[in-house]
Formats: structure tokens, C-alpha cells, sequence
């Protein structure tokens, strides 16, 4: 049995497409209520979040290209790596914090950011967990086979992609204020521990499809190399970040007081 292609279809994926729109005109619309009251706010926080959002509409409205499961695996790159590094980039969590008036709702932001439970899932090998060990589950059982028709099941799942994938981009990255700062040497251990599990998984798919489907080899092996490929792509980005922040932290660099340090 082969599954649908690996795309949101019908009504999740007009879904997917309008909430990531309005999480995009709500950025901006933020973005410029703190430059019109004198606030700085990097135009290329903007532009990276906007293209993470356009990314996500992308994926949930356009077609693919290749065979069915290379197209599947080109919007897993999207939704799983490369929007999210972008979103997290644009630092979401502090133009809420910064939009917000004092408050109730600011407060009881700031008091979720600092609890136990977000500071366990921004823990870098939790996340990092969620993420790679998701995609095991996902490839490497029958979960994916038993997506085959079932458009709401399969948009829960890329769900949990886009969700894994902002958890552990922001926990490696610390771009975001959260109460719980972990160090460079634990994030960079994470990003090369998470990316060998990663290119071990992509590695798998050129032998065999996930269990209960029959891909042809073409398109298996076209989709694997995305996923090899494409994952180094992300990740080499994201030591970039952290390569940054190494640069920053030893005072190479200055950094400038009316914007967080990255």
C-alpha cells in the first residue's frame, strides 16, 4: 500500500495555510507598533519570519515536485527544519514580550517562560528527542502507512513536525528570552548528536521504504537525498547561530544594549 503524497490536503491545508498567514500579519503587524513608538526592530527580523510563514503556506497549498514521497519529503524539510530555524530567527517570543502593555498577559507570559515545564522541554536533548526520535517513529514503524486517507491524521502529524521543530531550533538556538539558558558546549553536542541521528534515518530510506509501503527505488532514493541533504543544509545553518554566539560570548563582537543578544 502507498500513501497519499506527502501533503495537507482540502480543508487542513487551507487551515495550515490561513493560520500561517494570520501568525504573519499578526508579526508584523506587532513589529510596527514597536518601531511607530520609537522601539528598534531589525527589518531582518521581519523578513526571516515572513519567509518562514510563506514557507508553511507553501508546503500546505502548492504541489510538490518528484514522486509521492519526495514531494513528502521536500515539505518535511520545510515544515520540520528550515521554516522553523526561520520563525525562531525572527524572535517571536520577544516581540510578544515587547508588544504586550504591562500587565496580566505579559506577566503570565513571562511566568509560562520561566516554569519548570518549559524549562525541561527547552532542555537541548529533549528536544532534540522529540524531534529526531519523532521522525524515527514516523519512518521507521507503521505510522506512516496508516496515514494513507486519512487528510486530518496526516495534518496532526506534520503538527507535530512544525511543533518538535520550532522546540528545538529555539532550544539550540536561545535566540528567545527563556529562564533557563543552557551553554554552548551542551547545544553544540545536541546539534551533532541530533544530526547524526538524522543522516543515519536518511541513510536507512535509500534501502527500504517505511514499513507498509511500496515506494518505487527512484523515488525513494530522490527523497532520502532530500532529507540527507537538505537536513545538512539546516543544520550547518544552525552552528552558524551557534558559531555566532560563541563569536559574541567572547567578546569579539559588541552587541548592541537595545536588542537581545544572539
Amino acid at each position: 500500500m502507498t500513501p497519499m503524497p506527502g501533503q495537507a490536503m482540502g480543508v487542513p491545508a487551507g487551515v495550515a495555510a490561513v493560520l500561517a498567514l494570520s501568525a504573519g500579519v499578526a508579526y508584523l503587524l506587532a513589529a510596527r507598533r514597536l518601531r511607530r513608538r520609537g522601539d528598534t526592530w531589525p527589518w531582518s527580523w521581519d523578513a526571516s519570519f515572513t519567509a518562514g510563514q510563506a514557507g508553511l503556506v507553501a508546503v500546505a497549498l502548492a504541489p510538490m515536485p518528484g514522486g509521492e514521497f519526495t514531494g513528502h519529503m521536500v515539505r518535511h524539510l520545510v515544515i520540520g527544519m528550515a521554516a522553523p530555524l526561520l520563525l525562531v530567527w525572527g524572535r517571536p517570543v520577544t516581540l510578544v514580550l515587547r508588544a504586550l502593555p504591562a500587565g496580566p498577559a505579559r506577566r503570565g507570559l513571562r511566568a509560562v517562560l520561566r516554569s519548570r515545564p518549559v524549562g525541561a522541554l527547552v532542555l537541548p536533548p529533549v528536544a532534540a528527542v522529540l524531534d529526531v526520535g519523532g521522525l524515527w517513529l514516523l519512518y521507521r514503524t507503521g505510522l506512516f502507512a496508516h496515514l494513507h486517507g486519512r487528510p486530518w491524521p496526516h495534518a496532526a502529524v506534520y503538527t507535530h513536525v512544525l511543533a518538535a521543530g520550532l522546540l528545538f531550533a529555539f532550544a539550540l538556538c536561545r535566540l528567545d528570552p527563556v529562564r533557563h539558558r543552557y551553554g554552548l558546549p551542551l547545544r553544540a553536542a545536541t546539534l551533532i548528536a541530533a544530526a547524526t541521528a538524522h543522516s543515519v534515518l536518511a541513510k536507512t530510506l535509500y534501502g527500504s521504504s517505511p514499513p507498509g509501503t511500496a515506494f518505487t527505488g527512484h523515488d525513494l532514493a530522490r527523497a532520502a537525498e532530500v532529507m540527507y541533504y537538505g537536513g545538512d543544509l539546516v543544520e550547518v545553518a544552525l552552528a552558524a547561530v551557534l558559531a555566532r554566539q560563541w563569536y559574541t560570548a567572547t567578546g569579539r563582537r559588541p552587541v548592541p544594549r537595545d536588542l537581545p543578544a544572539c
